[in-house]
């Protein structure tokens, strides 16, 4: 199987594939969803929590393909019933402006006691997941696995998460993508 992905270029020369898990077929989103389901099914996780925006879509396929009967979703809009202090600060390679992180506190019941794993779509910078484990902390939940469709470039690897210093080492991906150099030959490695 292939999947032909975009190059978005960024400002310093760069450019990402990029992986728009909402704007894919059913068909891509469920093969990544399956894929990234065997690599987890060994660690017997009880409840998938999906970042948002589109780590919301693997998320809800992912716990479908594990069995659960539901997935728990991590909240970027600021509900009134929502709670400053059940809120951390998230920033992605994808959106500048600044937002925070929530999760709704009648859901906190769900991961007491229980094997997690945080999901996104993609992890480029890891600000978006060490933004989530630190959300989870502050629930007194650590994350058993983190799970993304797409690992891109190596940026990710020396993020630091307090809550969580080897997250790194959690970390199940269905494929991987390297940053790309604009030269005059076009993209390359």
């Amino acid at each position: 199987r292939q999947l032909a992905l975009p190059i978005r270029p960024r400002d310093d020369g760069t450019g990402l594939a990029s992986l728009i898990i909402n704007q894919a077929s059913f068909e891509v989103v469920e093969t990544l969803a399956s894929q990234l389901a065997e690599r987890l099914r060994p660690l017997e996780l009880d409840l998938i929590v999906g970042l948002p925006t589109l780590g919301l879509t693997l998320a809800a396929a992912l716990a479908r393909h594990l069995g659960h009967r539901r997935y728990l979703p991590l909240g970027t809009s600021p509900k009134f019933w929502y709670s400053s202090e059940l809120s951390v600060p998230i920033a992605s390679v994808t959106t500048k402006a600044e937002r925070r992180l929530y999760i709704d506190p009648r859901l906190l019941p769900l991961l007491a006691e229980r094997r997690i794993a945080l999901v996104d779509d993609v992890i480029s910078s890891g600000r978006s997941i060490t933004a989530g484990i630190e959300l989870l902390a502050r629930c007194g939940i650590t994350p058993h696995a983190i799970g993304a469709a797409m690992l891109q470039g190596t940026g990710w690897h020396n993020v630091q998460a307090p809550a969580l210093p080897l997250w790194q080492e959690r970390v199940f991906g269905v494929f991987t993508t390297p940053v790309l150099r604009w030269t005059e030959a076009g993209w390359t490695m």
